[in-house]
């Protein structure tokens, strides 16, 4: 028999719940998904997919949405002014 050890992960509740009934609907629970996880990193000696850091443009645009949050201030005044903008930038 194999011995096995316990791994504690802390992970926002929201992502358990969406991760676990994806991986659930693929045969899987998510005790199974790090195991692969970990094997892979085993076997490969490397992560099994690739990490991003955003481009410039992401960063902005997620600095933007921060500060929307922040001030509970939308980009738009109405949704006329949301369609007209990408009508406009569709054409670009």
């Amino acid at each position: 028999m194999i011995a096995t050890t316990m791994i504690h992960v802390r992970v926002d509740e929201n992502i358990k719940a969406q991760a676990a009934e994806t991986l659930a609907s693929m045969g899987l629970t998510v005790s199974d998904a790090i195991r692969v996880f970990l094997t892979r990193v085993v076997a490969d000696r490397e992560r099994p997919f690739a990490i991003k850091a955003p481009n410039a443009s992401s960063r902005a645009a997620m600095a933007e949405a921060g500060e929307i949050i922040k001030n509970r201030r939308a980009r738009f005044a109405t949704a006329d002014s949301l369609i007209d903008d990408i009508e406009k930038n569709s054409r670009k």
